[in-house]
């Protein structure tokens, strides 16, 4: 074992650039004339929202902010402060302000930890210059962040790095001499540092992480290097990383991938992003109930089947359980994926919801009124109505809507599936009735 390094903090936390020059990823906000990059190049910042997943560089960036500002720089991390810690931050940032015309840089860490209240402590000095606002969080925060803060803000968000600059972060860590692991013989094959670039799914800690576990645990050879290759750079990562935070972004987007592969019928998709969220921990009754929900939003009558699968599937996932549940979530995914496809009973609904919400309430029209109580007939209940039983097909013509809504048609049949027969059905049936 390798335990003569220099620091001991981790690997990843001592390759964290000082500078722009050495920063890798986030071209589109922070290379050479983006907005972000002239902003710190001029120690010009303003209020900030750094918006991405994790690894992605949001608290390197406000390192390098740190490392060139003139201001004031202070960091806090919402899970750990509140509104005191904000108090005294402010408090002194006034100080500074008005003794020493300094300005003050208020580094927030998963700003979207903080509440409303806590978000809304910031806001006069955000508002007045007191502070300068870089927050980071890994939530969306048009959702997360107080409109208010996010008016006062420029918002930027970073992409997951991408496998070739996950590699150069690697490499960058092996060659290092200062920070990383220069001063030591390590030998590593391109198969491992592809393999960490890959399977770190754009987190550069992740990568860094496995290397330097595999650093710590790999012994030297007889020639008196430490040879990292595939072997030993999949043992010391072992599970792919997933992005998907149960409760934020990565779950919205997931199960709307998901929801709109099967509505697509593209099973082979939808089966992906099952996959995806069962990996990531996801839980199956929750994918369920939306298989519910769907096979009557997008498939309904194009395949009545649709929904009673889709229920049998969600009571067979809460009996069944985990891992083995999986296996009747992909039953029923591929089945919804692959079925025709209809809304028109649930644009039906809207149609008629719309009728209900923007046109004056119509009352039950006397033939369709209970008859069911001992007035009912001096009040003129049911009078006229026709027993469609009675009558050739179990059909009469009759109207069942209010006079002033008669003419409305709010179900209107795709020729898709099952729904397509019970479109002509319809049809003959008032054919018939013509005769």
């Amino acid at each position: 074992m390798n335990s003569n390094i220099k620091s001991n903090a981790p690997l990843a936390d001592r390759m964290r650039p000082d500078n722009l020059d050495e920063f890798i990823g986030q071209q589109h906000i922070a290379s050479k004339g983006k907005l972000l990059y002239r902003m710190i190049k001029a120690d010009k910042i303003s209020s900030i929202i750094l918006y991405g997943a994790a690894g992605s560089g949001k608290t390197t960036l406000a390192h390098i902010i740190a490392n060139v500002t003139q201001s004031e720089y202070v960091s806090l991390n919402a899970v750990t402060s509140g509104v005191k810690d904000l108090k005294d931050v402010i408090d002194s940032a006034k100080r500074n302000l008005g003794l020493y015309n300094k300005k003050t840089i208020l580094f927030l860490d998963e700003i979207h930890r903080f509440n409303k209240a806590q978000q809304d402590a910031l806001l006069p000095a955000v508002e007045n210059g007191t502070i300068t606002l870089i927050g980071a969080t890994t939530e969306n925060p048009y959702f997360e962040v107080n409109a208010a803060l996010i008016s006062r803000s420029t918002v930027f968000a970073l992409e997951p790095l991408n496998t070739d600059e996950i590699k150069q972060i690697i490499r960058s860590a092996v060659l290092n001499r200062e920070k990383g692991l220069g001063m030591y013989p390590i030998k590593i094959s391109e198969d491992a540092v592809g393999y960490w670039a890959d399977t770190a799914n754009g987190d550069a800690r992740i990568a860094l992480n496995a290397l330097e576990l595999a650093f710590l645990t790999t012994n030297k050879n007889s020639e008196g290097q430490i040879v990292i290759d595939l072997e030993v750079a999949i043992d010391s990562i072992q599970k792919r990383s997933v992005k998907y935070d149960k409760n934020g972004d990565s779950h919205y987007d997931t199960i709307s991938a998901f929801i709109k592969s099967m509505r697509g019928s593209d099973p082979d998709a939808a089966v992906y992003w099952l996959a995806k969220m069962l990996y990531a921990g996801e839980d199956p009754k929750f994918i369920a109930r939306r298989m519910v929900i769907f096979a009557s939003e997008d498939v309904s009558n194009a395949d009545p089947y649709a929904l009673s699968l889709a229920v049998s599937v969600f009571h067979a996932v809460e009996i069944i359980g985990m891992p083995e549940c999986r296996i009747n979530l992909a039953h029923g995914v591929t089945y919804l994926a692959s079925a025709p496809k209809s809304n028109a009973s649930y644009m039906a609904l809207d149609a008629a919801t719309e009728d209900i919400e923007k046109k004056p309430t119509a009352r039950v029209p006397l033939h369709l009124r209970s008859t069911g109580h001992s007035g009912s007939k001096n009040l003129g209940n049911g009078v006229g109505y026709l027993y469609p039983h009675n009558f050739k097909n179990h059909y009469v013509k009759q109207s069942y809507l209010p006079e002033e809504f008669d003419q409305a048609q709010y179900y209107q049949p795709t020729q898709m599936g099952f729904e397509k027969q019970l479109d002509e059905h319809l049809k003959q049936l008032k054919a018939d009735d013509k005769q």
